[in-house]
């Protein structure tokens, strides 16, 4: 029943991917490089394979690329601008990713999904510091994660991002590629943002 994360894109909410075709300005074997991170073909097919299993439905090996490509360039303008990210920040983050108990402990149970659903919530947490927010309790961590987001891409002007051409290419921020259709309307950061209000707005409800 779990949709979240195998709808999900990178920042941008970038389009489904059109494989096919050889890698250019990458490195053989390489899927893309952020700047001095590259993310191999086979990082990107293990995480592919083991978020599907998690999940129980099919995580495209598009949408896995472009939530390491975001994952790395957060990582990196976080690193510029001295913002850092517990790991007591980042536990809450994962549940509040994934959003359902059972599929929270499949990703933790499997090496690859738990690293790379770790990097999604760091991410955003990431990015919500980069917009001025304190993370993703913050009350004001929509307007904190749009202003991140504006951030990230702004800042990802200066950081080279090289996509190979059988995932798309790398444009104004985010991987442009032939879109098939629409992965997801909400971000991982988007989730993670929305589900924290969420459930601090339950907590807080209003009295008398």
């Amino acid at each position: 029943m779990r949709r979240n994360l195998a709808r999900v894109t990178g920042a941008a909410l970038a389009s489904a991917l059109l494989l096919g075709g050889c890698a250019a300005g990458t490195h053989p074997g390489a899927a893309a490089v952020v700047g001095k991170t590259e993310i191999t073909v086979g990082d990107v097919d293990d995480t592919s394979r083991s978020v599907t299993s998690a999940l129980g439905q099919p995580f495209a090996a598009s949408v896995a690329l472009s939530e390491l490509v975001n994952s790395a360039l957060v990582q990196q303008i976080a690193d510029q601008r001295a913002i850092t990210v517990s790991e007591a920040e980042i536990a809450p983050a994962m549940k509040a990713v994934v959003g359902d108990q059972a599929v929270y402990e499949k990703f933790v149970a499997d090496p690859v999904a738990n690293v790379f659903l770790r990097d999604v919530a760091k991410a955003a947490i990431g990015t919500i510091k980069l917009g001025g927010g304190t993370g993703i309790s913050d009350p004001n961590v929509q307007q904190a994660q749009q202003a991140g987001l504006a951030a990230v891409r702004d800042a990802a002007k200066d950081i080279e991002v090289s996509i190979a051409p059988r995932f798309g290419k790398w444009s104004d921020g985010a991987i442009d590629g032939k879109a098939s259709g629409s992965l997801s309307e909400e971000s991982a950061q988007a989730k993670a943002a929305r589900e924290a209000k969420e459930q601090q707005q339950q907590q807080q409800q209003p009295q008398g």
